[in-house]
């Protein structure tokens, strides 16, 4: 009895523990409903059991994702992420949950939201929401009683995927824009460096750009059936493409003619966007097109310092003496093996070199200048510590680059380059690696290595040293005497300086070709000015440009701005130091070696500089529009600026402030952002100006301290106006302050004689009286959403909080603009409300003693 009894309790608990064991992998249909959950575990399938949604770990990533993916496929294929930038690394306590206020919530440590939708004040009635995984993979939240009532869709909010009955557009109140976005790499969902959006200027076009600003293909217009440069698209017989244009939005959407067939749009990591469909029976996804055809023509494809090379196996490749930063993420480029000489502060006595490296073609961001020696243009880099790499050639002369070297390939793979010589700098110690790797100089297919051997050195040293001290001090003494004399003819001919002719500089092409004139005498005696990366022009040619100085736009801290114009009808503003300015040759070398450095469409554009005589001078693109305090701030310019147009500053000055603080090639803190500072181009795009008492961060640096202040009161943290701490959100609290002014109209100084200390204190009295939506401009009447506007101020307080660790970072506020349905946290109480404003108490004069131009605000000038 007993024996018999045994082996039937057995198969129960092997029974109970089948069941246990498909119950924590159970699946609970397509539908969440409110005060449901998702675990883990746990996954939605939608009705017909083509999408299944829930939580994934990408190859070998220890992190959490929720995600939407094709169901009946052996390897996952991702075609949304919800949470791409905040994953969870605990799967035990990570869920998915419908609130009772209707709303999708992230959770991880059961109790930690790290995304949601946000959307409580949309739902008329939140006990019938429910969130369904739908048959197109669309993840709606909608009304249970009311299906096509929906509150929210995943389709508004695509990652690197653009599923069949998605939209690809901007919306044209707020400005918003859907893009697809890649993955960082195979590994990480995280935004990459490649998107995809639709012309954000009207036209009908599609853009694929690197790093949001620089565009490497057009799709060409649409002309109602297909994009004009997508060929392929002319044998179309699956896809139906449509473009919607109205009041509201403008957007692409498509559809498949056999519903049987899936399809997906996806840019990839490689920055090709590609059209794939699966036919069933046939196993395998079809490319219908991909754009560019030729990885080549991808831009920055294998980022900082890295080779496109068809003939590798991974098709990208670091230079010699360079290994990439992160393995199998080649967006994030190469590093040195070796610190450089400048790099390495205890590198005493080893001198860095230069390795030829051949059948490259030019990166993109080469500056070129006089025809000088091949000798001389290797030492001019080798003085300029942030020189990488310099190339001679007899035709095109002397060429250096500072930064990162982006946009590198092979010469053979595209057709019709030829292949530069390039010499790369290298630390001493990397150098010998390389000639003990067989790189000779006596081998001229190898890679030659400079500075000549350590040995070399020696035996000449000692046979040159005796001649050669005598000869060199009497000759120096030589040179010396009529170098003196010539400076002094020159100065009384009014000729101190020549530079580039601007009447006649091409800003198209290199300089070198524009101006046949040497100026290496020049540069010897600008030494700094090899720094700057952009032209030099004489003032003789800048006064006739100006009208000699005649047509005045306006006066800074800088000094007066004058409008000029070109024979070839562009347009310049000319910034002319003044000498009542407390601004010198620091302040103007700061903001020309860092702006000539940075490439970004909310950044205003440099186009060169002058330094003759006493005169140091400027030359900017011209930006009909002014800045934004000379439209805000009026009561009738303001009417200018409608919502829709303001959305569009903030979302404009935030991008640049991103670019500036995570993706430009220094990292760089601004340190005066402020209206004035702000111009607006035709059609009303922001571009932030006035760099001169920006600072660079370099490495891991996080944080600096200066005794002396700088900026402009009413816009300056707390921590950098009491203590001298500065970082990257010292701009964020500047751009809270911006915010503020752009939704009110109103100067943050503009509450000075009333009980209310200022701006900020005026919106956190709103915000804690649940009045917040007094504080938007009368100019603009009502609100096309409230919800809207409150995001924005919520955004700008955020900004504004005390303590610098509760502020946002410049990416967490595009992603909080960007994703408007998610739950913004809870600001606290700003900076300075219980305080008198500091100018009140002690008005900040430039180092000459006088008070800047601005009548708002008032700048100080003074050495770091």
């Amino acid at each position: 009895m007993c024996v018999q009894t045994k082996p039937r309790f057995l198969l129960f608990v092997l029974f109970l523990l089948f069941v246990s064991h498909r119950t924590c992998f159970s699946i609970v249909g397509d539908t969440l409903l409110v005060g449901q959950s998702l675990s883990a575990r746990e996954t939605l399938i939608s009705q017909n059991g083509t999408f299944e949604l829930g939580f994934f770990k990408p190859g070998t990533s220890v992190s959490i994702y929720l995600g939407i993916w094709y169901k009946n496929f052996e390897n996952k294929m991702i075609v949304w992420v919800a949470n791409r930038e905040s994953p969870s690394n605990d799967p035990a306590s990570s869920k998915l949950e419908l609130s009772a206020d209707g709303n999708l919530v992230l959770l991880t440590n059961f109790s930690k939201t790290i995304w949601s939708t946000a959307l409580a004040s949309s739902m008329s009635n939140t006990s019938t929401a429910e969130a369904v995984l739908l048959d197109d993979g669309n993840f709606v939240v909608r009304d249970g009683s009311n299906p096509p009532n929906i509150y929210w869709q995943s389709f508004d909010y695509p990652t690197d995927t653009w599923l069949p009955g998605g939209k690809l557009g901007i919306n044209k109140h707020t400005g918003q824009v859907q893009r697809l976005i890649s993955w960082k790499n195979s590994e990480d969902p995280a935004p990459g460096m490649f998107s995809m959006r639709i012309d954000p200027n009207g036209s009908s076009q599609v853009f694929v750009e690197w790093n949001r600003s620089h565009r490497y293909w057009s799709s060409g217009d649409w002309d109602g059936e297909r994009f004009t440069l997508v060929p392929e698209m002319r044998e179309n017989y699956i896809f139906n493409f449509s473009h919607v244009s109205n009041e509201n939005e403008s957007y692409f959407t498509y559809s498949v003619y056999n519903t049987s067939i899936l399809a997906r749009f996806v840019i990839g990591v490689s920055g090709q966007i590609k059209q794939l469909s699966w036919l069933e029976g046939v196993w395998n996804w079809h490319l219908f097109w991909s754009q560019p055809h030729d990885p080549a023509d991808v831009y920055g494809l294998c980022g900082a310092f890295g080779v496109f090379n068809e003939n590798s196996s991974s098709s990208c490749e670091c230079l010699k003496g360079f290994k990439p930063l992160v393995q199998n993420d080649w967006s994030s480029g190469c590093v040195r093996k070796s610190p450089s000489q400048c790099e390495n502060k205890r590198s005493v006595g080893k001198e860095d070199g230069f390795l030829k490296i051949s059948n490259l073609t030019s990166p993109a961001n080469s500056k070129t200048y006089q025809k000088v020696s091949a000798e001389r243009c290797r030492l001019d880099c080798m003085e300029i510590c942030s020189c990488v790499a310099y190339a001679y050639n007899n035709n095109s002369g002397c060429s250096l680059w500072e930064g990162d070297l982006i946009n590198l390939q092979h010469s053979g793979v595209a057709d019709g380059l030829a292949g530069a010589e390039i010499y790369i700098r290298l630390a001493a110690s990397e150098l010998e690696q390389q000639i003990g790797n067989g790189s000779t100089r006596t081998d001229k297919n190898a890679d030659a290595v400079f500075p000549v051997e350590k040995s070399t050195i020696k035996r000449t040293v000692r046979t040159t040293l005796a001649v050669a001290i005598p000869t060199t001090l009497f000759t120096l003494g030589l040179f010396m005497y009529f170098r003196c004399l010539r400076k002094g003819k020159l100065i009384h001919k009014g000729k101190e300086y020549t530079g580039h002719d601007l009447l006649l500089f091409d800003f198209d092409i290199d300089p070198s070709s524009t101006n046949k004139e040497s100026s290496s005498v020049d540069n010897r005696k600008n030494r700094w000015s090899k720094n700057m990366e952009l032209p030099l022009f004489s003032y003789e040619s800048v006064s006739v440009a100006t009208g000699q100085f005649s047509d005045k736009l306006g006066e800074g801290g800088f000094g007066p701005v004058y409008k000029g114009k070109l024979p070839k009808g562009l347009e310049i503003a000319v910034k002319r130091l003044s000498e009542r300015s407390g601004q010198g040759l620091e302040e103007f070398r700061n903001e020309t070696i860092l702006i000539a450095k940075l490439q970004h469409r909310n950044l205003v554009r440099l186009l060169g500089s002058c330094i003759e005589r006493d005169e140091k001078m400027l030359i900017y693109e011209y930006l009909p529009n002014k800045s934004l305090d000379f439209l805000l701030f009026d009561a009738n310019r303001g009417q200018i600026l409608d919502w829709g147009t303001r959305i569009r500053v903030i979302e404009g000055i935030a991008q640049g402030l991103l670019y500036l603080h995570r993706y430009s090639r220094l990292r760089i803190i601004h340190r005066d952002l402020k209206p004035s500072n702000i111009l607006l181009d035709s059609e009303m795009n922001p571009k932030i100006s006035d760099f001169g008492m920006a600072r660079i961060f370099r490495g891991n640096e996080t944080q600096a301290n200066t005794n002396r202040i700088v900026g402009t009161y009413g816009y300056m943290s707390p921590e950098y106006a009491m203590e001298g701490l500065f970082s990257i959100k010292s701009d964020v609290f500047s751009f809270g302050v911006l915010v503020l002014e752009i939704v009110s109209g109103k100067k943050n100084t503009s509450f000075y004689h009333s009980d209310i200390l200022h701006l900020l204190g005026h919106a956190w009295k709103l915000w804690n009286s649940n009045k917040a939506l007094d504080l938007l401009d009368p100019i603009l009447g009502d609100p096309p959403s409230t919800a809207t506007l409150l995001r924005y101020i919520n955004i700008g307080l955020l900004c504004v909080q005390e303590s610098p660790a509760d502020r946002p970072t410049m990416s967490f506020v595009i992603s909080m603009i960007a994703n408007e349905h998610v739950a913004l946290p809870e600001p606290k109480q700003p900076a300075f409300v219980a305080c008198r404003n500091m100018a009140e108490q002690r008005p900040l004069m430039s180092s000459s003693g006088v008070p800047s131009a601005n009548n708002v605000t008032i700048t100080a000038i003074e050495g770091r």
